[in-house]
C-alpha cells in the first residue's frame, strides 16, 4: 500500500487534531465532548493517520464515539468510512458528529456510517484498503482476540493494510495507568493482549501479512503499541 503522499496536511499535531475534534464534537454530554478533544494529546493519532492514504476506504472496528472517522475525514479524504461499536451511547455520539464532519470541517464532503454491532454479529460487507482496530482488542476477553484480530484481517482488499493499537504492557506505572483510566472511565478491566502475539497472528499462514511499522508511544503516562501491517497484493 502507498503511503499518504507527505505534503498533504502535513500538521497533524496533537493541538491541530484535537481542534478538528473541536468542530466536530459540539454537541452531548459536556465529559464526552471535552474526551474527544482531549485525546489526541494521549493517543498517538498523529502516528496513526500517517499509514493511512487518501481515498481510502476504512473500516474502524469499535470506532467508540467515531473520533478516527473525524480526524480522517478532516486529513484523509477517504472514499468510504464505516465505524461500528457494541455501545449504543458510543454510536449515538458517532451520529451526532457525523452531521458535521461532510460540511463544515477540512476535507469536503464526507459521510460516514456508524453501526451498533456486537463483534460477534456480521461485519459490514465488502473489502477495505484499510482496517483499524484501535484500543480495542484490551476489551476482548483474551479468549477471543485471535479471532477478532484474524477476522479484522479477513475484511481487508488485496494489499490493504491494517493498524493496530493498544495499550502497552511494559513497564509497571503506564500499564497501571491504563488499567485505572478504563476503570473509571469505562468500569472495565482490562485484558493485555502481548503484541508480539498479535504480530505473530498476523503474520502467520492464515492471514500471511508483513510487517510495515512497529513503535511504541510515551504520551504522559499512557504507553501505546503501534502496528501496522500489510497483506499481500496476490495470495502467496
Amino acid at each position: 500500500m502507498t503511503d499518504p503522499p507527505s505534503d498533504r496536511f502535513d500538521d497533524l499535531s496533537p493541538p491541530v487534531l484535537s481542534a478538528i475534534a473541536r468542530e466536530a464534537f459540539t454537541t452531548g454530554p459536556v465529559l464526552n465532548r471535552t474526551l474527544q478533544r482531549w485525546r489526541p494529546y494521549i493517543v498517538p493519532f498523529d502516528q496513526i493517520l500517517r499509514f493511512i492514504p487518501e481515498g481510502a476506504s476504512i473500516l474502524d472496528v469499535g470506532c467508540g464515539g467515531g473520533l478516527l472517522g473525524a480526524l480522517v475525514g478532516a486529513t484523509r479524504r477517504p472514499r468510504r468510512f464505516v465505524g461500528f461499536d457494541s455501545s449504543s451511547d458510543a454510536i449515538a455520539v458517532a451520529r451526532a458528529m457525523s452531521g458535521r464532519v461532510g460540511s463544515e470541517l477540512p476535507g469536503g464532503a464526507f459521510a460516514p456510517e456508524f453501526l451498533r454491532l456486537d463483534a460477534g454479529e456480521p461485519w459490514p460487507a465488502g473489502e477495505f484498503d484499510v482496517v483499524t482496530i484501535i484500543d480495542v482488542i484490551h476489551h476482548v476477553p483474551p479468549a477471543h482476540q485471535r479471532d477478532v484480530i484474524l477476522r479484522a484481517a479477513s475484511r481487508l482488499a488485496p494489499g490493504g493494510r491494517l493498524i493496530y493499537k493498544d495499550m502497552t504492557r511494559r513497564g509497571v506505572v503506564r500499564p497501571l495507568m491504563n488499567r485505572l483510566h478504563d476503570l473509571v472511565l469505562a468500569r472495565q478491566w482490562i485484558h493485555y493482549a502481548d503484541i508480539d502475539l498479535v504480530q505473530a497472528w498476523l503474520t502467520g499462514s492464515e492471514a500471511g501479512m508483513s510487517v510495515t511499522h512497529r513503535a511504541f508511544h510515551a504520551r504522559g503516562w499512557y504507553g501505546h503499541e503501534l502496528l501496522v501491517m500489510d497483506k499481500p497484493r496476490s495470495p502467496p
